[in-house]
Protein backbone atom coordinates (compact mmCIF):
# COMPACT_ATOMS: atom_id res chain seq x y z
CA UNK A 1 0.00 0.00 0.00
CA UNK A 2 1.18 3.50 -0.45
CA UNK A 3 2.12 5.47 2.61
CA UNK A 4 -1.14 6.77 3.96
CA UNK A 5 -0.24 8.06 7.45
CA UNK A 6 0.30 11.59 8.02
CA UNK A 7 1.56 12.09 11.68
CA UNK A 8 0.86 15.57 13.81
CA UNK A 9 3.30 15.98 17.40
CA UNK A 10 3.70 18.74 19.03
CA UNK A 11 6.66 17.57 21.41
CA UNK A 12 8.93 14.87 21.39
CA UNK A 13 6.66 12.53 22.76
CA UNK A 14 7.63 8.61 23.61
CA UNK A 15 10.60 9.52 20.80
CA UNK A 16 8.35 9.95 17.72
CA UNK A 17 7.31 6.27 18.56
CA UNK A 18 4.03 6.41 15.74
CA UNK A 19 6.22 7.88 13.07
CA UNK A 20 8.67 5.73 13.31
CA UNK A 21 6.69 2.73 13.48
CA UNK A 22 4.62 3.83 10.26
CA UNK A 23 7.86 4.89 8.44
CA UNK A 24 9.63 1.43 8.84
CA UNK A 25 6.19 -0.27 7.45
CA UNK A 26 6.64 2.13 4.88
CA UNK A 27 3.03 3.49 5.49
CA UNK A 28 4.35 7.33 7.03
CA UNK A 29 3.50 9.97 4.56
CA UNK A 30 4.94 12.57 6.53
CA UNK A 31 5.46 13.58 10.00
CA UNK A 32 4.64 17.31 10.91
CA UNK A 33 6.01 18.50 13.97
CA UNK A 34 7.24 22.54 15.65
CA UNK A 35 10.72 21.67 15.52
CA UNK A 36 13.71 19.19 14.26
CA UNK A 37 16.88 19.41 14.46
CA UNK A 38 18.85 17.03 11.56
CA UNK A 39 22.50 16.21 12.80
CA UNK A 40 24.98 19.70 13.11
CA UNK A 41 21.83 21.75 12.55
CA UNK A 42 22.50 23.87 16.15
CA UNK A 43 25.98 23.13 16.42
CA UNK A 44 26.80 26.40 15.68
CA UNK A 45 24.15 28.15 17.52
CA UNK A 46 25.29 29.57 21.31
CA UNK A 47 23.70 27.05 24.14
CA UNK A 48 20.92 27.78 25.75
CA UNK A 49 17.86 25.96 27.56
CA UNK A 50 15.93 26.31 24.83
CA UNK A 51 18.27 25.23 22.42
CA UNK A 52 19.31 22.13 24.06
CA UNK A 53 15.46 20.85 23.59
CA UNK A 54 16.21 21.72 20.23
CA UNK A 55 18.91 18.86 20.19
CA UNK A 56 16.61 16.15 20.99
CA UNK A 57 14.03 17.23 18.30
CA UNK A 58 15.49 14.67 15.92
CA UNK A 59 15.46 10.21 15.23
CA UNK A 60 17.84 8.63 12.73
CA UNK A 61 15.01 6.48 12.46
CA UNK A 62 13.19 9.35 10.68
CA UNK A 63 16.02 10.31 8.58
CA UNK A 64 14.94 9.45 5.53
CA UNK A 65 11.08 10.22 6.19
CA UNK A 66 9.39 13.42 4.98
CA UNK A 67 9.57 15.71 7.69
CA UNK A 68 7.13 18.88 8.00
CA UNK A 69 8.88 21.51 10.59
CA UNK A 70 8.52 25.29 11.81
CA UNK A 71 12.17 25.41 14.02
CA UNK A 72 12.93 28.96 13.23
CA UNK A 73 9.39 30.32 14.07
CA UNK A 74 8.74 27.99 17.24
CA UNK A 75 12.56 29.72 18.59
CA UNK A 76 10.81 33.13 17.78
CA UNK A 77 7.26 31.91 19.34
CA UNK A 78 9.10 30.57 22.20
CA UNK A 79 11.27 33.34 22.86
CA UNK A 80 8.52 36.14 22.28
CA UNK A 81 5.85 34.38 24.22
CA UNK A 82 7.60 32.89 27.44
CA UNK A 83 8.40 36.97 28.47
CA UNK A 84 4.27 37.75 28.61
CA UNK A 85 2.59 34.54 28.81
CA UNK A 86 2.62 31.18 31.51
CA UNK A 87 0.95 28.38 32.83
CA UNK A 88 -2.15 27.51 30.71
CA UNK A 89 -2.28 31.38 28.83
CA UNK A 90 1.43 29.70 27.17
CA UNK A 91 0.44 26.48 26.71
CA UNK A 92 -3.26 27.31 24.84
CA UNK A 93 -1.10 29.95 22.70
CA UNK A 94 1.35 27.13 21.30
CA UNK A 95 -1.34 24.57 21.12
CA UNK A 96 -3.36 27.31 18.65
CA UNK A 97 0.00 28.46 17.41
CA UNK A 98 1.10 24.88 15.94
CA UNK A 99 -2.30 23.87 14.70
CA UNK A 100 -2.58 26.65 12.41
CA UNK A 101 1.23 25.99 11.35
CA UNK A 102 -0.07 22.27 10.63
CA UNK A 103 -2.98 23.38 8.56
CA UNK A 104 -1.05 25.73 7.29
CA UNK A 105 1.72 22.67 6.31
CA UNK A 106 -1.00 20.17 5.16
CA UNK A 107 -2.98 22.67 2.29
CA UNK A 108 0.86 23.18 1.17
CA UNK A 109 1.40 19.51 0.73
CA UNK A 110 -2.12 19.31 -1.01
CA UNK A 111 -1.03 22.55 -3.67
CA UNK A 112 2.63 20.70 -4.30
CA UNK A 113 0.78 17.38 -5.35
CA UNK A 114 2.55 15.78 -2.40
CA UNK A 115 -0.92 14.32 -1.47
CA UNK A 116 -3.80 14.14 -3.51
CA UNK A 117 -7.12 16.12 -1.49
CA UNK A 118 -9.44 14.22 -1.59
CA UNK A 119 -8.79 10.75 -0.79
CA UNK A 120 -10.11 8.38 2.09
CA UNK A 121 -7.31 6.64 2.60
CA UNK A 122 -5.49 8.76 4.15
CA UNK A 123 -5.36 9.19 7.80
CA UNK A 124 -4.71 12.01 10.22
CA UNK A 125 -3.06 10.84 13.94
CA UNK A 126 -2.70 13.23 16.46
CA UNK A 127 -1.92 13.45 20.13
CA UNK A 128 -4.73 15.15 22.23
CA UNK A 129 -4.99 18.93 22.86
CA UNK A 130 -3.49 19.81 20.07
CA UNK A 131 -6.04 18.28 17.27
CA UNK A 132 -8.89 20.47 16.98
CA UNK A 133 -7.74 22.50 13.87
CA UNK A 134 -5.66 19.48 11.76
CA UNK A 135 -8.67 16.72 12.29
CA UNK A 136 -11.55 19.79 11.11
CA UNK A 137 -9.07 20.44 7.83
CA UNK A 138 -8.64 16.33 7.27
CA UNK A 139 -12.48 15.38 8.04
CA UNK A 140 -13.34 18.24 5.65
CA UNK A 141 -10.88 16.09 2.82
CA UNK A 142 -12.65 13.09 3.94
CA UNK A 143 -10.04 11.52 6.11
CA UNK A 144 -9.68 9.11 8.66
CA UNK A 145 -8.91 10.60 12.14
CA UNK A 146 -7.24 8.80 14.93
CA UNK A 147 -6.48 10.66 18.05
CA UNK A 148 -3.57 9.51 20.44
CA UNK A 149 -5.44 10.16 24.46
CA UNK A 150 -2.49 10.83 26.04
CA UNK A 151 -4.22 10.84 29.78
CA UNK A 152 -8.07 9.90 31.25
CA UNK A 153 -9.23 13.36 30.31
CA UNK A 154 -11.36 15.53 33.00
CA UNK A 155 -11.70 13.10 35.69
CA UNK A 156 -7.84 13.30 36.18
CA UNK A 157 -8.09 16.90 36.55
CA UNK A 158 -10.82 16.47 38.92
CA UNK A 159 -8.60 13.91 40.82
CA UNK A 160 -5.87 16.06 41.53
CA UNK A 161 -7.60 19.14 42.18
CA UNK A 162 -9.41 17.63 44.75
CA UNK A 163 -5.59 16.52 45.89
CA UNK A 164 -4.53 19.85 46.22
CA UNK A 165 -7.31 21.05 48.28
CA UNK A 166 -6.56 18.04 50.55
CA UNK A 167 -3.03 19.49 50.77
CA UNK A 168 -3.11 23.32 51.07
CA UNK A 169 0.10 23.62 53.12
CA UNK A 170 1.86 21.95 49.74
CA UNK A 171 3.19 25.17 47.82
CA UNK A 172 2.55 23.52 44.37
CA UNK A 173 2.88 24.88 40.78
CA UNK A 174 -0.06 23.25 39.77
CA UNK A 175 -3.38 24.99 38.16
CA UNK A 176 -6.39 23.85 37.01
CA UNK A 177 -6.78 23.82 33.21
CA UNK A 178 -9.38 26.54 31.91
CA UNK A 179 -12.89 25.79 30.55
CA UNK A 180 -11.51 25.52 26.74
CA UNK A 181 -9.07 23.63 27.37
CA UNK A 182 -11.42 20.90 27.75
CA UNK A 183 -13.90 22.21 25.20
CA UNK A 184 -11.54 21.81 22.49
CA UNK A 185 -10.70 18.81 23.83
CA UNK A 186 -14.29 17.44 23.75
CA UNK A 187 -14.39 18.75 19.66
CA UNK A 188 -11.15 16.55 19.09
CA UNK A 189 -13.34 13.46 20.67
CA UNK A 190 -16.30 13.91 18.30
CA UNK A 191 -13.82 14.39 15.10
CA UNK A 192 -11.92 11.51 15.98
CA UNK A 193 -13.11 7.86 14.15
CA UNK A 194 -11.17 6.69 16.37
CA UNK A 195 -9.12 7.01 19.83
CA UNK A 196 -6.34 5.10 21.24
CA UNK A 197 -5.54 4.83 24.96
CA UNK A 198 -3.16 3.01 27.16
CA UNK A 199 -5.01 1.87 30.01
CA UNK A 200 -8.15 0.91 30.72
CA UNK A 201 -7.86 3.58 33.60
CA UNK A 202 -8.10 6.16 30.24
CA UNK A 203 -11.12 4.35 28.60
CA UNK A 204 -13.01 4.21 32.08
CA UNK A 205 -12.15 7.99 32.43
CA UNK A 206 -12.95 9.02 29.25
CA UNK A 207 -16.58 6.95 29.14
CA UNK A 208 -16.95 8.66 32.34
CA UNK A 209 -16.82 12.30 30.54
CA UNK A 210 -19.13 11.36 28.03
CA UNK A 211 -17.05 10.18 25.15
CA UNK A 212 -18.43 7.06 23.41
CA UNK A 213 -17.14 3.85 24.23
CA UNK A 214 -17.09 2.35 20.49
CA UNK A 215 -14.43 4.82 19.41
CA UNK A 216 -11.88 3.88 22.28
CA UNK A 217 -9.32 1.65 22.18
CA UNK A 218 -6.99 0.32 24.57
CA UNK A 219 -3.82 -0.51 23.22
CA UNK A 220 -0.52 -0.58 25.71
CA UNK A 221 2.53 0.96 25.32
CA UNK A 222 5.41 -0.76 23.82
CA UNK A 223 8.48 -1.22 26.07
CA UNK A 224 11.96 -1.92 24.18
CA UNK A 225 14.82 -3.22 26.69
CA UNK A 226 17.79 -3.01 25.36
CA UNK A 227 19.58 -4.11 28.02
CA UNK A 228 21.48 -7.31 28.77
CA UNK A 229 19.25 -10.35 30.87
CA UNK A 230 18.93 -9.08 34.25
CA UNK A 231 19.44 -11.75 37.14
CA UNK A 232 16.69 -11.85 40.03
CA UNK A 233 17.54 -9.51 42.73
CA UNK A 234 19.04 -10.31 46.22
CA UNK A 235 17.16 -9.95 49.09
CA UNK A 236 19.04 -10.11 53.13
CA UNK A 237 17.23 -12.47 55.81
CA UNK A 238 15.93 -9.26 57.28
CA UNK A 239 16.09 -5.68 56.79
CA UNK A 240 17.86 -3.56 59.81
CA UNK A 241 18.81 -0.30 60.51
CA UNK A 242 22.08 -1.22 58.70
CA UNK A 243 20.65 -2.39 55.98
CA UNK A 244 16.80 -0.72 55.42
CA UNK A 245 14.60 -1.79 52.76
CA UNK A 246 14.85 0.70 50.06
CA UNK A 247 11.98 2.32 48.53
CA UNK A 248 12.30 4.14 44.96
CA UNK A 249 9.60 6.78 43.53
CA UNK A 250 10.94 8.00 40.31
CA UNK A 251 9.30 10.48 37.97
CA UNK A 252 7.95 13.77 39.21
CA UNK A 253 7.57 14.28 42.43
CA UNK A 254 4.22 15.86 42.32
CA UNK A 255 0.88 15.26 43.82
CA UNK A 256 -0.30 13.81 40.66
CA UNK A 257 1.81 10.96 41.67
CA UNK A 258 0.92 10.62 44.84
CA UNK A 259 4.11 12.10 46.44
CA UNK A 260 2.14 13.91 49.66
CA UNK A 261 0.40 9.88 50.10
CA UNK A 262 3.58 8.69 50.13
CA UNK A 263 5.03 11.26 52.87
CA UNK A 264 2.43 10.12 55.15
CA UNK A 265 3.06 7.07 54.95
CA UNK A 266 6.24 7.68 55.84
CA UNK A 267 5.20 9.81 58.60
CA UNK A 268 3.30 6.25 59.76
CA UNK A 269 6.39 3.99 59.59
CA UNK A 270 8.89 6.41 61.42
CA UNK A 271 11.24 4.10 63.07
CA UNK A 272 10.86 1.35 60.82
CA UNK A 273 14.02 0.50 58.87
CA UNK A 274 12.86 2.11 55.92
CA UNK A 275 14.44 4.53 53.35
CA UNK A 276 12.56 6.41 50.84
CA UNK A 277 14.46 7.53 47.72
CA UNK A 278 12.48 10.41 46.08
CA UNK A 279 13.71 11.24 42.55
CA UNK A 280 12.73 13.75 40.39
CA UNK A 281 12.11 17.33 39.61
CA UNK A 282 10.00 18.61 42.82
CA UNK A 283 6.09 20.20 42.44
CA UNK A 284 6.55 21.46 46.17
CA UNK A 285 8.88 22.54 48.62
CA UNK A 286 9.36 19.45 51.45
CA UNK A 287 9.08 21.23 54.89
CA UNK A 288 12.31 21.49 57.21
CA UNK A 289 11.18 18.55 58.90
CA UNK A 290 11.00 16.10 55.69
CA UNK A 291 14.45 17.49 54.27
CA UNK A 292 16.06 16.69 57.58
CA UNK A 293 14.38 13.58 57.98
CA UNK A 294 17.04 10.88 57.20
CA UNK A 295 15.23 8.35 56.33
CA UNK A 296 13.71 10.62 53.27
CA UNK A 297 16.25 10.48 50.59
CA UNK A 298 15.52 13.93 48.26
CA UNK A 299 18.07 12.90 45.58
CA UNK A 300 16.23 15.51 42.87
CA UNK A 301 16.42 14.92 39.26
CA UNK A 302 19.10 12.76 37.44
CA UNK A 303 20.26 11.77 34.19
CA UNK A 304 18.61 9.41 32.42
CA UNK A 305 22.08 7.25 32.33
CA UNK A 306 21.72 7.64 36.05
CA UNK A 307 18.38 5.93 36.21
CA UNK A 308 19.19 2.12 35.93
CA UNK A 309 21.47 2.58 38.82
CA UNK A 310 18.45 3.21 41.04
CA UNK A 311 16.60 0.34 39.74
CA UNK A 312 19.61 -1.43 40.50
CA UNK A 313 19.87 -0.70 44.19
CA UNK A 314 16.72 -0.16 45.26
CA UNK A 315 14.42 -3.17 46.80
CA UNK A 316 10.88 -2.06 45.60
CA UNK A 317 9.17 0.47 43.23
CA UNK A 318 6.55 2.56 44.51
CA UNK A 319 3.95 4.20 41.64
CA UNK A 320 0.84 5.16 44.03
CA UNK A 321 -0.30 7.64 41.12
CA UNK A 322 -3.61 9.17 41.64
CA UNK A 323 -3.55 8.92 37.51
CA UNK A 324 -1.63 8.19 34.73
CA UNK A 325 -2.30 7.30 31.27
CA UNK A 326 0.37 4.41 31.44
CA UNK A 327 2.94 5.08 33.25
CA UNK A 328 5.83 3.69 31.75
CA UNK A 329 8.50 3.82 34.72
CA UNK A 330 6.66 0.66 35.92
CA UNK A 331 7.84 -1.64 32.82
CA UNK A 332 11.12 -0.14 33.38
CA UNK A 333 11.22 -1.10 37.09
CA UNK A 334 10.17 -4.82 36.17
CA UNK A 335 13.09 -5.15 33.32
CA UNK A 336 15.56 -4.33 36.29
CA UNK A 337 13.87 -7.32 38.27
CA UNK A 338 12.24 -4.38 40.63
CA UNK A 339 9.15 -5.40 41.98
CA UNK A 340 6.48 -2.94 41.63
CA UNK A 341 3.72 -1.23 44.53
CA UNK A 342 1.28 0.20 41.78
CA UNK A 343 -2.37 1.97 42.39
CA UNK A 344 -4.64 0.89 39.80
CA UNK A 345 -4.59 4.13 38.17
CA UNK A 346 -2.86 3.56 35.57
CA UNK A 347 -1.74 0.91 33.01
CA UNK A 348 -1.55 -2.99 33.78
CA UNK A 349 1.58 -4.40 34.48
CA UNK A 350 1.46 -5.67 38.67
CA UNK A 351 -0.27 -8.84 38.94
CA UNK A 352 -0.94 -8.39 42.75
CA UNK A 353 1.09 -10.68 44.96
CA UNK A 354 3.09 -12.00 41.67
CA UNK A 355 5.66 -9.46 40.44
CA UNK A 356 3.97 -6.97 43.05
CA UNK A 357 1.74 -5.48 45.06
CA UNK A 358 -1.53 -3.24 43.93
CA UNK A 359 -2.86 -0.89 46.26
CA UNK A 360 -6.37 -1.28 46.94
CA UNK A 361 -6.36 2.48 46.88
CA UNK A 362 -4.52 5.38 47.16
CA UNK A 363 -4.01 6.52 50.47
CA UNK A 364 -1.06 6.87 53.06
CA UNK A 365 -3.03 3.98 55.19
CA UNK A 366 -3.05 1.54 52.45
CA UNK A 367 1.33 2.27 51.16
CA UNK A 368 2.24 2.03 54.91
CA UNK A 369 0.64 -1.46 54.99
CA UNK A 370 2.39 -2.65 51.89
CA UNK A 371 5.30 -1.48 52.42
CA UNK A 372 5.24 -3.01 56.19
CA UNK A 373 4.40 -6.32 54.64
CA UNK A 374 7.72 -5.68 52.44
CA UNK A 375 10.00 -4.79 55.56
CA UNK A 376 8.66 -8.03 57.47
CA UNK A 377 8.78 -10.82 54.32
CA UNK A 378 12.26 -10.29 52.28
CA UNK A 379 11.43 -13.53 50.89
CA UNK A 380 8.16 -12.58 49.63
CA UNK A 381 10.14 -9.37 47.76
CA UNK A 382 12.59 -12.05 46.55
CA UNK A 383 9.64 -14.35 44.68
CA UNK A 384 8.60 -11.33 43.10
CA UNK A 385 11.92 -10.32 41.58
CA UNK A 386 12.20 -13.87 39.95
CA UNK A 387 8.49 -13.08 38.09
CA UNK A 388 9.69 -9.47 37.50
CA UNK A 389 9.84 -8.78 33.90
CA UNK A 390 8.56 -7.47 30.75
CA UNK A 391 5.58 -9.52 29.88
CA UNK A 392 5.11 -10.46 26.38
CA UNK A 393 2.13 -8.50 26.02
CA UNK A 394 4.47 -5.53 25.30
CA UNK A 395 6.99 -6.16 23.01
CA UNK A 396 6.35 -4.53 19.23
CA UNK A 397 5.04 -7.94 17.99
CA UNK A 398 2.19 -8.42 20.36
CA UNK A 399 1.67 -4.58 20.30
CA UNK A 400 1.31 -4.12 16.53
CA UNK A 401 -0.77 -7.47 16.33
CA UNK A 402 -3.27 -5.72 18.06
CA UNK A 403 -3.56 -2.58 16.29
CA UNK A 404 -3.52 -4.30 13.00
CA UNK A 405 -7.22 -5.41 13.76
CA UNK A 406 -8.54 -2.06 15.14
CA UNK A 407 -10.79 -0.89 12.49
CA UNK A 408 -11.78 2.82 12.23
CA UNK A 409 -15.71 3.66 11.64
CA UNK A 410 -16.54 3.91 7.78
CA UNK A 411 -14.67 0.01 7.36
CA UNK A 412 -11.48 1.28 7.04
CA UNK A 413 -8.07 -0.50 8.79
CA UNK A 414 -6.23 1.81 10.85
CA UNK A 415 -2.31 0.78 9.85
CA UNK A 416 -0.26 -1.06 12.57
CA UNK A 417 1.67 1.59 14.87
CA UNK A 418 3.63 0.90 18.18
CA UNK A 419 4.66 3.48 20.76
CA UNK A 420 8.72 2.79 21.69
CA UNK A 421 10.07 3.26 24.71
CA UNK A 422 10.08 7.25 25.72
CA UNK A 423 10.40 10.06 27.87
CA UNK A 424 8.50 9.02 31.13
CA UNK A 425 7.41 12.74 31.37
CA UNK A 426 3.86 13.74 29.63
CA UNK A 427 2.93 16.94 29.05
CA UNK A 428 0.03 18.94 26.95
CA UNK A 429 1.71 19.65 24.18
Amino acid sequence: MPPDWFCVQLGAREHYAVPRALHQQCRLAGLITEAWARPGAVDCLPLSRLLGRLRERFHPELATARVADFTASWLLFEARHRRNLQGWDLIMERNRWFQRRVVTALQSAVRHRQVALADSRRVLFAYSYAALEPFRWAKAQGWTTVLGQIDPGPVEAELVAAEHQRQPGLASQWQAPPPTYWTDWRAECELADAIVVNSEWSREGLASGGVPTEKVHVVPLIYENAATAVPPKAYPDRFSGARPLRVLFLGQVNLRKGAARVLEAARRLRGEPIEWWLIGPQDFEPSATELADPHLRWVGPVRRGEVERYYDEADVFLFPTLSDGFGLTQLEAQARRLPVIASRHCGTVVHDGENGFLLPDVSSEAIAAVVLECVRNPTRLAAMSICSQVAGEFSPVCVAARLSKLVVPKGLRVAPYCTLRGATSGGHG
